[in-house]
């Protein structure tokens, strides 16, 4: 529980989206699918807009998002589209979590980068502007939006923007997007930015992202090579940010005075831990011959070092972490393990909802 002006808060208010109308971007992708599932528990009206699951499995498909949702399969670069499907949702809260989410395919595909994240973001505002009725938007970013100079100090929501890749670059344009959007049209609904750490969770199986490619060579039996172990991330359970989100739209929805801002959903500090941290506790969480080497070969450009300073969310929220690193590592596994068994995915995601909720 949290508490704020001298009372006990939930960490979300169900009541408060009880057959509330939300459209939300993104819900095929890892963090959509467990706000999907989330939303829809709590019995909110969940209309989801993305691109069909690009790998396979998918969070998607293993936890029966579409059955607990109202789908729209299309790219958020159509603005007709996408017009369309929020003047038929005529949602009370829009969530834009649909992006381009990894730094290494931008380096790649840089065009597609931009103009998924930073157009699909404007075609996203343009839609909920015209749309009566929407009270609150909530538009998902990251922690690699900001300039990062390499310092040891977090990052406050009033640092500068930049980004050295094409991914951390379209990001932060993103940003300024929503900025503009918030200071252009008075009469919009109030938009917040949304900025978290390194998340992680069961369902993620995307491609160059740390823990489900340690799982997935802990599974085969081989020794995972990785390029920057002593890189240092802000690591967290996708629901820690998830909950931030639910947290902020609420007080959007309700009128907060400073909520339509950017904010920063970190975890606590001893949970900024360098990568190889995170790989010997995953091995030794898994248990046998489960290990890892350095990749001694030529990579693009990451920043090694990257803290978040959330006291604006814990003081003006009420938000904090729930969960320390070790646990949020061990819920991981532990979902991972359950879908090797072949258990319920659906019911399993909820349980560990349930779990992160009671605290």
């Amino acid at each position: 529980m949290a508490e704020r002006g001298g009372a006990v808060e939930a960490v979300v208010n169900s009541a408060f989206w009880r057959g509330r109308k939300v459209f939300l971007t993104g819900h095929t992708g890892f963090k959509g699918g467990w706000l999907s599932l989330w939303l829809a528990d709590m019995g909110a009206e969940v209309h989801g807009y993305a691109l069909a699951p690009e790998q396979s499995p998918a969070l998607f498909d293993v936890a029966g998002v579409g059955v607990r949702t109202v789908g729209t399969l299309a790219d958020i670069r159509d603005a007709a589209a996408l017009a369309d499907a929020v003047r038929s949702c005529r949602p009370s809260i829009v969530f834009h979590l649909a992006a381009q989410p990894l730094v290494r395919h931008s380096y790649a595909d840089p065009l597609g980068t931009f103009s998924t994240n930073v157009m699909g973001t404007a075609n996203l505002l343009d839609a909920a502007r015209h749309c009566p009725g929407v009270e609150a938007v909530v538009a998902v970013t990251t922690d690699k939006c900001y300039e990062n100079h390499e310092w040891p100090w977090a990052y406050r929501e009033s640092d500068a923007l930049g980004g050295h890749d094409p991914y951390s670059s379209s990001k932060a344009c993103a940003e300024l997007v929503c900025a503009a959007y918030r200071r252009s049209y008075p009469g919009i609904a109030p938009i917040a930015t949304a900025r978290a750490g390194n998340v992680i969770g069961g369902g993620d199986w995307s491609a160059n992202r740390l823990v489900p490619d340690l799982l997935q060579a802990f599974s085969e039996s081989r020794s995972l090579a990785i390029r920057s172990p002593d890189a240092v991330r802000p690591w967290q359970h996708v629901l820690e940010s998830l909950a931030g989100y639910l947290r902020l739209a609420e007080r959007l929805a309700q009128g907060q005075e400073d909520a339509a801002s950017a904010w920063n959903f970190g975890p606590a500090d001893d949970s900024n831990r360098p990568v190889s941290w995170i790989a010997d506790t995953l091995a030794r969480q898994w248990g046998g011959d489960a290990r890892w080497h350095r990749d001694g070969g030529d990579h693009p450009h990451e920043a090694q070092t990257l803290r978040l300073d959330s006291a604006k969310s814990r003081q003006r929220l009420g938000w904090s972490p729930r969960w320390s690193l070790e646990q949020a590592l061990s819920a991981t596994l532990d979902w991972h393990r359950a879908w090797l068994r072949g258990e319920d995915m659906q019911a399993f995601t909820l349980k560990q909802i349930s779990a992160y909720t009671r605290g």
